[in-house]
């Protein structure tokens, strides 16, 4: 075992005083080695109040911090198991990037699931993680740190997404009922609340492939409330949102996560997954009929223009024709750190001007999701 060691936040600040220093929101870091814990610090101190740990130390923190920095191998399981024992106060921090060694679907969806916020590489620029801490779509910096209560609705689907990505990259089987309990309760969630607030709390902490399943599956589920469909129909479309990209757990991260626009050969990379996730799930029992065909066919469009089968008018079925709207709309307004998040009203426009490819009494239907809720 190594030395345990604690690096403090340092005293001094821009004012001199202890009251400056605690003025800046609180980051604390957590490291498997004592080299990416000093750096880590280093790198934030002159912008945040920093205290760092390492995970093979005991836990000492106390505060709750606005924001949770981890830099690990996840491959290790007692790195693994050192998070875990730290989950309780992890949890409570309403930021929570992981700097992963390894940018695989595996570490990804292992970081996610001990509790991740954001996934970076290791070695990421220093301008990307403080970007990243500084992001306006999370809480203001002047929001009392630990304000935020942990969102269950949130972590619990969240935690689905992870597992689903880990069976389809290691072959495991999936846990279907666990995956229709967490829309269960993204159901129960925007029913008390409604879809607004539930849009701002996955784009406050989540990113990524990740982020665009809880906005799809959110905006689906408020679609179908707003459409007054029976509670079974509703469970069938917030199963199918739930794994509707399922398959691109086999897309190659360097195509999935790419800022720029996409070649012809990564597109038609892409433009697999609907097979894929498919494939994957064609064999799992408790997965309808309508279930799958969602999953292959949510980016069929009624002119016959969409892929991977070309379907056109009445081959494409109602659960289909909700489910491509709702990942269209949450497609064009996901937080990414790269660019601008799109006004909702933007957004459905763009909708409107789909003349053709989507139905536009669904389309019309959706303006009140679009706008209002």
């Amino acid at each position: 075992m190594r030395n345990a060691r604690t690096i403090p936040s340092p005293v001094k600040s821009e004012g001199g005083t202890r009251a400056a220093r605690s003025a800046r929101p609180f980051v604390h870091v957590l490291a498997d080695s004592s080299d990416k814990l000093s750096g880590i610090c280093a790198a934030l101190e002159p912008q945040f109040a920093v205290a760092g740990e390492r995970l093979d130390a005991e836990a000492k923190l106390s505060q709750v911090p606005s924001a949770i920095v981890v830099r690990a191998e996840l491959r290790d399981v007692d790195t693994i198991a050192a998070i875990k024992r730290r989950s309780a106060r992890l949890i409570k921090a309403t930021k929570r990037i992981f700097l992963v060694e390894h940018l695989s679907h595996i570490c990804i969806s292992q970081a996610y699931a001990l509790g991740a916020t954001l996934v970076l590489p290791g070695l990421t620029h220093k301008a990307r993680l403080l970007a990243a801490l500084a992001d306006p779509a999370g809480p203001t910096s002047d929001s009392p740190a630990g304000s935020a209560e942990p969102d269950n609705a949130v972590e619990t689907a969240a935690t689905a997404i992870a597992s689903m990505f880990t069976t389809v990259t290691v072959g495991q089987p999936l846990d279907v009922d666990g995956t229709r309990e967490a829309g269960r309760r993204i159901a129960d969630r925007i029913t008390e609340h409604g879809l607004s607030e539930w849009l701002t709390t996955v784009r406050r902490h989540h990113e990524g492939t990740y982020q665009h399943c809880l906005l799809v599956t959110g905006v689906a589920i408020d679609f179908g409330l707003s459409l007054g469909v029976r509670r079974a129909d509703l469970e069938r479309l917030y199963s199918a949102a739930m794994f509707h990209d399922i398959g691109k757990a086999r897309i190659p991260l360097a195509i999935l996560d790419k800022p720029g626009r996409l070649d012809a050969a990564e597109r038609a990379m892409i433009e697999t997954h609907p097979t894929a996730g498919y494939d994957f799930l064609k064999d799992h029992e408790n997965i309808s009929p309508e279930i799958l065909d969602a999953v292959r066919h949510h980016h069929e469009y009624l002119d016959g223009s969409g892929y991977p089968d070309a379907l056109a008018g009445e081959s494409i079925n109602d659960i289909v024709r909700i489910l491509t709207i709702s990942d269209i709309f949450a497609a064009l307004i996901e937080h990414r750190h790269y660019k601008p998040t799109m006004p909702r009203s933007d957004a459905y426009d763009i909708l409107c001007g789909m003349t053709g490819k989507l139905e536009k009494a669904l389309v019309k239907a959706f303006k009140e999701v679009a706008l209002s809720r």
